[in-house]
């Protein structure tokens, strides 16, 4: 039954010969550099900011990192355990988007985006979440519209993010504010220079 879903859903999205070029490369644009957002992200909120709100931006950052190595360590363990074929692989549809041929289950474009999305949900603020939520939607349509990925692809990349997050709550709980000194200082020892100079925060 999900299978039947799933090939409903993707014959529904996924871009055909006869689909306007310009919303093609608009979904290429989409697939390929838009995920480029959650490390600008992260660079951003742990090197600028308001004095008063940099020690939880730098927080945040940490727990979206641990969130991250969770989520992104359960994708591999994933798509080697449970192997799906692309479905480009299985000569489904439509592909216009080169990519290898491994495995689809989840989508590690998804996985990045939600489990950000997610942490910025649990950890920021509710309308920073919500934009990266409508952020990594455009990016599962648009991944699913080029032909590279499943609808349910993205679907296992979105509750992935959630493992990934509840995971890193937990890990935080446990041993959070050490890992937080031990980065602080770390950093003021890499970037005494750009710190001296104001070029970044302290």
């Amino acid at each position: 039954m999900l299978e039947s879903l799933n090939y409903t859903l993707f014959y529904w999205i996924n871009a055909t010969p006869d689909s306007p070029r310009w919303l093609l490369a608009l979904a290429e644009f989409t697939a390929r550099d838009v995920i480029s957002i959650v490390p600008l992200l992260a660079i951003g909120l742990w090197l600028w900011g308001p004095r008063h709100q940099l020690s939880a931006q730098r927080q945040l950052v940490i727990k979206l990192s641990l969130a991250m190595f969770v989520s992104l360590a359960l994708s591999l363990a994933l798509g080697h355990f449970l192997p799906h074929d692309r479905p480009f692989a299985g000569s489904v549809g439509h592909n216009f988007l080169h990519h290898a041929a491994d495995s689809s289950f989840p989508s590690d474009h998804g996985t990045v985006i939600f489990t950000c999305a997610i942490a910025f949900l649990a950890w920021h603020r509710l309308w920073s979440g919500a934009v990266l939520m409508a952020v990594g939607l455009a990016i599962a349509w648009s991944r699913v519209f080029l032909g590279v990925h499943w609808p349910l692809d993205m679907l296992g990349a979105l509750l992935v993010g959630v493992i990934g997050c509840l995971s890193a709550q937990i890990l935080w709980q446990a041993f959070g504010t050490t890992l937080y000194h031990a980065l602080q200082q770390c950093y003021r020892l890499c970037f005494a220079l750009p710190i001296r100079r104001g070029w970044v925060r302290d």
